[in-house]
């Protein structure tokens, strides 16, 4: 086999051109070997109707021994195409003919685990971007979609399960103890959402009825070894199923749904139409093994799958520039369908920690990259957090502007007007356009440029008037390949809390409304704002829900921000104003010279008191607002960093919590303490949440009661959660019994 020495090539956006051909249908026929498969494909091409000449076929291919060639039934000679490491061109066509050819590869061999590897004896493919074309020789870009016919055949002690894309039309035996299987797909597709799986798993099988009473079998092959840890992974399909119908009006299309997990998948997940091929991580688990974060993660990563049906499969992205039309829209759509089924005031802080944590410094850095990037070398570099993260961001942002259900029926608009085609982000904002009548091309901006733009707000109180003054002013730093940025369209969702923490009805001068929260519309680099009829003393609760991936740069004093932390209606808004003042006071203790005097001031541990007393609170929710920022926060706060003296003014801080609110902190622990069976009911998992947290700040002091608390947990424990928690904090101290309980856990 010859093996492809690429020199890197750049790829602009700007010089796009469509295919010279389309493909009407692929018919593959797979014969499985270890170390010499045999590929036989029939395609039928035609020339693109923008294509006004007839023009040479160029077919992808890399790592091939092609072993036939025929165009219409005819063989080709060798000197009718050339071949070469990453290609395969045919001078001449006709305007439609079919091209038949067989290719031989090896997946033992394929090491770099794209297009068809084996791995601890299964068949297994993974095409995106860019892998199909190591299968056969192929037009492998996006923008040619077709509908594929599989059949593969392999010997059944090697390879009982046989798996593709579709429907299974047809099964049977053949000689000398092998089998086959047939699969069709009746939607086009790209050909880097081509699946194929083969070897020997089990399954585990349920069905759904969708709202119009199909039932849909749905089945999860795993090693057999795995074959009881599937249940939450069932259940969460289920729910995904369920959320899209009732959401967004999406039925699932094909007579079957399949997940397979192996170990070995060298991606966290992979959206195969019909066929997604996940690594085991994101499937299996139980409570005895697993936390609630790690079934959290679970069901968010089944739903991202399941929800590329539509949004990446049905329709799909012409090019790879367009990389986060199909997965900053599916990410936001698995980020909804989790806050609608848990916590969704934890599933926003979580989801804004990433964003912060990674993407914010991505595009502080050299890697800087737009939504839509530009130019690209190398594709597989870019799947970033910016793609997909902040891709999520953006649709987050035009469903803020436009409204959730005016939102939801433009999705749905979208994804009517474009099935079966491959699109770009400028058809998906027209959609939107066109079914709420909003002008966004000024929001595009946020697709071509980078950056984290900076928000400064300034604010001035006009007592006579009774009008509160807000003026906004806007500006993105340079990024490589783009020193000079027009103004963001930015959606800045704000509310007002008068002395007693309400919030306060916003009237904007010159405009309608009376909400407590109102999005205001930035898209100039300075504007005003005016609320009128407000009392003196409102206090500003700014970027509610962080209604845009921005930097904001507001000084607000303390007893402002201790006046949210303890009533602010946003629950993201109140989470912050916690951190911002707990960052502050840790910082201003860090840079004294002295650590004598308390951490703390008693302005910041009455405040923090005051929540941890609240019990209509979220338990998820007050765990996360109660939390001090972490000492790896910290230290990026910071020029000069001594790690050691913040992780002892950090305990400190916490002792001097644990102190103030150890009777509260022994009831919320004893009021989390049930017996009731595992589940993963919000309330429930909030409960576990704020309990262990509370147990945490009970052992600092390492008291008797605390320890013996604690030693029970750890061994009466219902759930790895709960054992877990119990299990860090007795590691975390001096306490002689750690030593016990950490065998104890390995032998577990």
């Amino acid at each position: 086999m010859s093996t492809s020495h690429k020199r890197p090539v750049t790829h602009l956006l700007q010089e796009y051109t469509p295919p010279s051909y389309l493909v009407e249908t692929v018919d593959l026929c797979f014969r499985l070997s270890p170390t010499a498969t045999s590929v036989t494909s029939s395609v039928r091409y035609q020339r693109h109707p923008d294509c006004t000449a007839l023009a040479p076929l160029h077919l992808d291919g890399e790592e091939l021994e092609l072993l036939s060639l025929k165009l219409d039934g005819v063989a080709l000679q060798k000197g009718d195409y050339r071949v070469s490491p990453s290609s395969l061109v045919i001078a001449k066509v006709p305007e439609t003919f079919v091209l038949e050819m067989e290719t031989r590869i090896n997946p033992q061999g394929n090491t770099a685990l794209e297009g068809l590897y084996l791995s601890s004896g299964n068949f297994c493919t993974q095409c995106e971007a860019e892998g199909f074309r190591k299968i056969t020789y192929y037009p492998d870009r996006p923008d040619v979609m077709a509908r594929f016919r599989v059949r593969i055949e392999a010997a059944r002690d090697l390879c009982p399960v046989l798996l593709s894309n579709g429907n299974l039309v047809e099964q049977g035996s053949l000689d000398a103890g092998w089998h086959f299987a047939q699969w069709e797909d009746p939607f086009r597709k790209p050909a880097y959402l081509f699946a194929l799986v083969a070897g020997d798993l089990t399954c585990v099988e349920d069905h759904f009825t969708t709202r119009s009473g199909r039932e849909i079998l749905l089945q999860i092959y795993v090693e057999h070894r795995n074959r009881e840890l599937c249940d939450h992974a069932m259940l969460s399909l289920k729910k995904a199923m369920k959320w899209d119908e009732e959401v967004y009006g999406l039925e699932y299309d094909l007579d079957r749904y399949m997940i397979v997990a192996v170990d070995d998948f060298n991606m966290g997940a992979m959206e195969n139409k019909g066929l997604n091929v996940f690594n085991s991580k994101y499937v299996l688990a139980r409570p005895e093994t697993a936390t609630d974060n790690d079934f959290l993660g679970i069901e968010a990563v089944i739903g991202h799958e399941y929800f590329h049906n539509y949004t990446g499969n049905r329709v799909t992205c012409r090019d790879w520039f367009q990389l986060s039309l199909k997965e900053g829209l599916t990410v936001f759509r698995d980020q909804e369908f989790s806050a609608d089924l848990n916590s969704a005031a934890v599933k926003r802080i979580d989801d804004v920690r990433i964003l912060r944590q990674t993407q914010f410094p991505e595009d502080a850095g050299p890697m800087a990259h737009p939504v839509r990037p530009a130019s690209y070398v190398e594709i597989n570099n870019f799947y970033t957090v910016t793609i997909y993260n902040k891709g999520a961001e953006l649709i987050r942002m035009q469903q803020t502007l436009l409204g959730k259900e005016p939102f939801n029926r433009g999705v749905r608009h979208y994804l009517k007007k474009h099935d079966g085609q491959a699109v770009t982000t400028d058809d998906f904002v027209a959609a939107l356009e066109e079914s709420s009548g909003r002008d966004l091309e000024q929001f595009k901006r946020w697709y071509s440029q980078a950056g984290t733009p900076r928000v400064a707000l300034t604010t001035h109180y006009d007592q006579k008037n009774q009008e509160y003054h807000l003026l906004c002013r806007q500006t993105c730093p340079p990024t490589p390949d783009q020193t000079e940025k027009q103004p963001f369209f930015i959606p800045l969702a704000v509310g007002l809390l008068d002395r007693d923490g309400r919030d306060l009805p916003i009237i904007i001068k010159g405009q309608q409304g009376r909400q407590t929260t109102r999005i205001l519309e930035l898209n100039q680099a300075e504007q005003e704002f005016v609320f009128e009829q407000i009392p003196e003393g409102a206090a500003l609760s700014p970027l509610r829900g962080f209604s845009a991936p921005v930097i904001l740069d507001y000084p607000q004093p303390d007893e402002e921000l201790a006046l949210r932390m303890a009533h602010d209606s946003d629950p993201f808004n109140r989470w912050e104003a916690a951190q911002q003042l707990a960052r502050r006071e840790l910082l201003a203790a860090l840079e004294r010279e002295s650590d004598d005097q308390p951490v703390l001031s008693e302005l910041f541990v009455a405040s923090w008191c005051r929540a941890l007393v609240d019990s209509e609170a979220d338990g998820n929710l007050l765990t996360q607002l109660l939390t001090l920022p972490s000492e790896v926060y910290l230290g990026e706060q910071m020029t000069a960093i001594d790690p050691g003296r913040i992780h002892r003014l950090r305990q400190a801080a916490r002792c001097q919590l644990a102190q103030a609110g150890r009777e509260q902190l022994l009831l919320r622990y004893h009021a989390g303490s049930g017996n009731e069976l595992y589940s993963l009911d919000p309330q429930q998992v909030g409960m576990r949440s704020l309990k262990n947290f509370c147990l945490s700040l009970l052992m600092l002091q390492e008291k008797t009661s605390s320890i013996e608390l604690c030693l029970r947990q750890y061994e009466f424990a219902g759930n790895m959660t709960d054992r877990l928690a119990a299990l860090s904090c007795l590691v975390s101290s001096s306490l002689p019994q750690r030593e016990t309980v950490l065998e104890d856990f390995y032998q577990r």
